[in-house]
């Protein structure tokens, strides 16, 4: 059975292209020309459903909030800004009425702090459960989006917050780094940039692909979050906590490179312009491709990887 890798590149091996189209599928969004000199479109669409991305008991509020922040979170992959969405809802049969309502007063708080207008969607019935699917439309700078495929040998790797254990909560409560993703983009040349949906072992190796280069991590550097550390005390088959941070997945954090000269700059400027959000540099890249951890014991070839669909 193919993965979900697999599955989407041969989907989208021969999809009909268009000279308006900058960027296609194999980024965090699509890059559309917009017609004016300063900006380009960016166009997103995800998806959220029930028993997958959330319970069947997950506060409504809850969904509508990640069903709109991963989108948002794609977004500020790209060192852009959202402007409006689209809100498609499959709902069961019988539904209850203050569920939905709470799931749109979820969507609405997230999309008035980001100033999203929501201008429009669909409604049908999904007798399986309820699904969520967002289309989003943003714009970036004009020759300044920036993709998955940038990453250049010699560039320090940085993630933003802690990774791992984001069931205890964080998946369905994080804030998309929006003004965190384009300070970056104003004030340093970020080379690539993904966000962190997969993994942190899953997401690295995208931008790896993309670039055709090599990364190597540094065990001890990996920002292991509070959760995924309680896990492991708790329960003796939770995932060691390096493993849950380079494998648990929506994080929605944001993984970047740029040149190294600028490490110790962007650390200084970042813990003044952002003292709540931890950013730390956890590697490098190489020119060997591949993906390799380095602990106290030496370099060896990292084989854990991220979540993937259809496995």
């Amino acid at each position: 059975m193919m993965n979900e890798f697999e599955l989407i590149q041969r989907l989208t091996a021969s999809l009909p292209a268009h000279p308006e189209v900058l960027v296609g599928p194999g980024d965090d969004c699509a890059v559309l020309e917009a017609g004016l000199a300063d900006r380009v479109l960016l166009f997103k669409t995800d998806a959220v459903v029930e028993g997958i991305h959330f319970t069947p008991d997950t506060a409504p509020e809850r969904i509508g909030h990640k069903a709109l922040g991963r989108c948002l979170s794609d977004i500020a992959a790209m060192a852009g800004t959202p402007t409006a969405a689209l809100v498609t809802a499959a709902l069961p049969r019988r539904f209850e009425v203050g569920r939905v309502d709470g799931i749109y007063a979820g969507l609405k708080a997230l999309a008035q702090r980001h100033h999203v207008a929501i201008v429009g969607g669909e409604t049908t019935t999904n007798p399986a459960g309820l699904l969520l699917s967002i289309a989003l439309l943003g714009w970036a700078p004009r020759n300044k989006t920036i993709l998955r495929s940038g990453a250049k040998p010699g560039d320090a790797i940085f993630v933003s917050g802690d990774l791992g254990g984001s069931l205890a909560g964080k998946h369905l409560d994080f804030e998309p780094r929006l003004d965190e993703a384009r300070w970056l983009a104003r004030h340093f040349p970020i080379h690539s940039m993904i966000d962190l949906s997969d993994g942190l072992a899953g997401d690295l190796r995208h931008i790896l692909k993309a670039s055709g280069v090599g990364a190597e991590l540094l065990a001890s550097a990996v920002p292991i979050s509070r959760a995924a550390r309680r896990a492991a005390r708790e329960s003796s088959t939770a995932k060691p906590p390096l493993v849950a941070a380079l494998t648990d997945g929506e994080d929605f954090e944001l993984l970047f490179t740029l040149p190294s000269r600028h490490a110790v700059p962007l650390l200084d400027r970042w813990k003044a312009q952002f003292p709540h959000t931890r950013l730390t540099c956890i590697g490098k890249i190489t020119s060997t491709e591949g993906l390799t951890l380095r602990d106290k014991h030496g370099a060896r070839p990292l084989t854990a990887h991220g979540y993937v669909h259809f496995t």
